[in-house]
């Protein structure tokens, strides 16, 4: 794998972390401790102390997650063509002055991206949505964090990957690097790429990987682990 495709590959995390900066970068008021101004939006997220506890976030980041969240999206959801628009914005900033096309197209991409946040497939994604995942992304064990990369291979959601799906996900990897690169891609470079993921990840050969032959094969890899620590406790 190229080192831009690795680039690619590490834009999950790095996205999170750029959807951090959007929304807590926008709207911080002068008062730290008044609630969560509710007033004129569709819909209103689960109350502060039951985030708090399902996520590793203090009251008062939940605070400021959200007012940043409701500056930029005042409806209170994201649907995925505003998702798309995002990701696509934070692309483009990763490829300058790098291997990128400018051909390149993200959406197919983002539109995984935007199934795993959508986790209960409403079609949008909810601040309670966001948060969760930002925290599982963020502050969550490697055990959290590489569920949630499995789910988001796992796009029928039926608990195995297989290799159309892994195809998929890595040719919308390879779409999002342009058909202009250098050095220059092979046309068989996603299967290749394929194949190599189930001869790491698929133990006893049976054609799917599953989440405990994941977890098991990622935390075999330094390189995984390495790239998980990194972005523990950024915020």
């Amino acid at each position: 794998m190229t080192g831009c495709a690795k680039r690619c590959k590490q834009g999950l995390v790095k996205f999170a972390l750029t959807l951090h900066k959007l929304v807590t970068g926008t709207l911080i008021k002068d008062r730290a401790d008044d609630d969560l101004d509710m007033t004129m939006v569709s819909h209103r997220p689960e109350g502060l102390d039951k985030l708090e506890a399902q996520t590793n976030f203090s009251k008062r980041e939940l605070q400021v997650l959200y007012r940043g969240f409701k500056n930029e999206c005042p409806s209170g959801v994201v649907n995925e063509e505003t998702f798309k628009q995002i990701y696509s914005q934070f692309f483009l900033m990763e490829c300058i002055d790098s291997c990128c096309s400018p051909l390149a197209d993200a959406s197919t991409y983002a539109h995984f991206l935007f199934n795993a946040f959508d986790s209960a497939h409403t079609g949008s994604i909810k601040f309670e949505d966001f948060v969760t995942a930002l925290s599982i992304l963020l502050r969550g064990s490697v055990t959290e964090k590489l569920q949630w990369t499995f789910n988001l291979y796992d796009i029928n959601r039926d608990g195995y990957i297989n290799k159309e799906e892994m195809t998929d996900i890595v040719r919308a990897i390879y779409d999002m690097m342009g058909k202009y690169t250098y050095p220059v891609l092979k046309n068989d470079a996603p299967k290749q790429h394929v194949d190599a993921f189930f001869q790491k990840m698929d133990k006893n050969r049976d054609g799917v990987v599953t989440l405990d032959e994941f977890i098991f094969s990622c935390q075999e890899d330094e390189n995984i682990m390495r790239s998980l620590q990194l972005f523990e406790n950024v915020i």
